[in-house]
């Protein structure tokens, strides 16, 4: 099922209302190929609310109605985390293509289930991590790639916002999936991925909320090639939100807030600092900048791709594994 431009809008399938959902769909409205035409939720009460509030005519009150729905072409999924698993999979059986919220599962079993099931059915499916397609880090990446700060040494990335303690808040819930790592640790790690790929090993630290979630976590990524990845987040502290990737010519120091819409500045070896500021011309009013991960979902679909080469299912995959290892380390297990 490849959806063209030519054709008609990509039709999206909005699975779950909460914030990131309207921030997703606020951002659909910067792309004149996408629409969001359906919403699913647990009531009806939800979907009607979220259809009022963002002119959304299909409404649906469960997943499975959502998915089975012959006017979405794909599925975003913005559940709670330990929900995405269970809704990836049923859109994927219903044939629809998915884009599931980061991160991608609770564990890399899980996310690789989703892989298989997705590479059977011949269907797109990509984590969405936004942070990945806008426009400074694709920049940087092409600098990466063209050597411009030699061999990389060091990712330092800290991810810290500070939150109220209620127990009955998602970040605060083992049942929900709750803790620093799995919400805000999971940029600094694909960061780091991103930049240097798999780990060899990892050393971790935390400490816990009253809940029993991480409040506070900080991981040492090493790398065979001797790099290493040095990474923070925390959930109850406004850290300065920093990120920086060193090498052996040079360095990229990234504005704050990094893994939002944001700039950067390159810093050679003996010679002048040289800046980028990225062009968000174009983002809707309001907009964050989901709608760059939104059209390499079209742009990928459009070229006949199951796999966005820039997020791929493998990477993942692996970001989970590294997860697993963080969550082991730590000593945390979450319900189920």
């Amino acid at each position: 099922m490849l959806i063209t431009s030519e054709q008609r809008p990509l039709r999206w399938g909005i699975l779950g209302t909460g914030k990131i959902a309207a921030t997703f769909v606020q951002d659909l409205k910067s792309l004149p190929d996408a629409r969001a035409v359906a919403v699913g939720s647990r009531t009806q009460q939800a979907a009607n609310g979220f259809g009022d509030r963002f002119g959304i005519e299909r409404r649906h009150s469960s997943r499975d109605a959502l998915v089975a729905d012959p006017h979405v072409d794909a599925v975003y999924i913005a559940t709670p985390h330990p929900a995405h698993a269970a809704g990836a999979l049923a859109a994927i059986r219903s044939g629809k293509h998915v884009l599931v919220e980061k991160p991608f599962t609770m564990n890399a079993a899980d996310a690789a289930e989703i892989a298989a099931e997705a590479r059977q059915e011949s269907v797109f499916c990509m984590e969405a991590m936004w942070t990945r397609f806008l426009p400074h880090m694709v920049r940087i990446r092409e600098l990466l790639h063209q050597g411009a700060i030699g061999k990389i040494i060091t990712v330092m990335a800290d991810h810290g916002q500070k939150f109220d303690q209620d127990p009955e808040h998602r970040l605060f819930s083992p049942r929900l999936g709750g803790g620093a790592l799995l919400d805000l640790g999971i940029y600094p790690i694909s960061l780091a991925s991103m930049v240097l790929g798999r780990p060899v090993s990892i050393e971790s630290v935390s400490h816990r909320t009253s809940t029993g979630v991480d409040s506070q976590t900080s991981a040492v990524l090493r790398y065979r090639d001797g790099a290493q990845a040095v990474l923070t987040t925390a959930l109850e502290s406004n850290t300065p939100c920093r990120a920086w990737i060193a090498g052996t010519e040079g360095r990229i120091e990234l504005d704050p807030v990094w893994y939002t819409l944001s700039s950067f500045t390159l810093h050679r070896d003996d010679e002048p600092p040289v800046r980028f500021e990225a062009d968000h011309t174009g983002i809707a009013p309001g907009g964050k900048g989901m709608c760059f991960e939104a059209s390499e979902v079209a742009r990928c679909l459009r070229e006949g791709l199951c796999e966005s080469p820039v997020m791929p299912l493998d990477e993942s995959v692996e970001i989970m594994l590294t997860i697993d290892e963080i969550l082991r380390q730590i000593g945390l297990n979450y319900p189920g």
